[in-house]
């Protein structure tokens, strides 16, 4: 039997991203003639990936987008990304000591997000955290995203653990619907990129803090 697998979001769940994306967002708004967005507007905007972000982020200006700027802005955002990804983004609060943790107790660890594989590598890295993961898949990885179910069940594989003995951890109705659709348990932190409070969408278990995260799991996915 398989080690348990605790899958694990990226942006809003692991690491607090949203001061490099919205510093991101930002410059490219800035070379466009655009104002800045609001931190608290645009950290609402981060779970839908950069595309909507920029997206949304002009649609609040009262703007429309002419065919081709879309992809042309996410383009030069990724840009400037890759090269400010760890900037001012750390992991939250008690996440080093969970993994350290839970792996003592035998679990495997993987993340499922909607970030470029090649980006959530390297934020991993920069942070000091990607050889935790036993596998690291971005939106790009298996051409299928979040809350596609064959996303999940594919990351488990990658990483060799078995989906019947895995669990999810997010922040976002899309973490919540990825796991329902996979049928594995959820738990949500509040302390993400939702723009609702994320125990409306109901998660299995919510925590405020990762020193939460071994107890809750235990609950949820015996270790045995």
């Amino acid at each position: 039997m398989a080690d348990p697998t605790i899958v694990f979001d990226l942006d809003g769940t692991l690491v607090d991203t949203a001061p490099d994306l919205i510093d991101t967002l930002n410059v490219v708004f800035a070379r466009e003639g655009l104002p800045p967005v609001a931190y608290a507007t645009a950290r609402d905007l981060i779970g839908g990936g950069a595309r909507m972000m920029i997206a949304r982020g002009i649609e609040a200006e009262g703007r429309a987008l002419a065919a081709g700027d879309l992809e042309r802005l996410f383009g030069e955002f990724i840009a400037y990304y890759a090269d400010h990804i760890a900037d001012r983004s750390r992991p939250f609060p008690g996440v080093t000591e969970a993994l350290d943790a839970l792996a003592a107790q035998g679990y495997r660890f993987a993340v499922c997000t909607n970030k470029l594989e090649r980006l959530s590598l390297l934020l991993l890295q920069k942070l000091g955290l990607a050889e935790r993961f036993a596998a690291i898949c971005g939106q790009d990885t298996f051409g299928v995203q979040k809350p596609d179910p064959a996303v999940f069940r594919r990351t488990v594989a990658a990483a060799g653990g078995e989906t019947q003995r895995a669990i999810m951890i997010g922040d976002s109705l899309t973490d919540i619907r990825t796991a329902r659709a996979a049928e594995v348990p959820i738990i949500a932190v509040d302390f993400g990129y939702s723009e609702r409070p994320v125990s409306d969408f109901a998660p299995d278990r919510v925590i405020g803090h990762f020193s939460q995260l071994p107890a809750t799991i235990a609950t949820l996915l015996p270790n045995n």
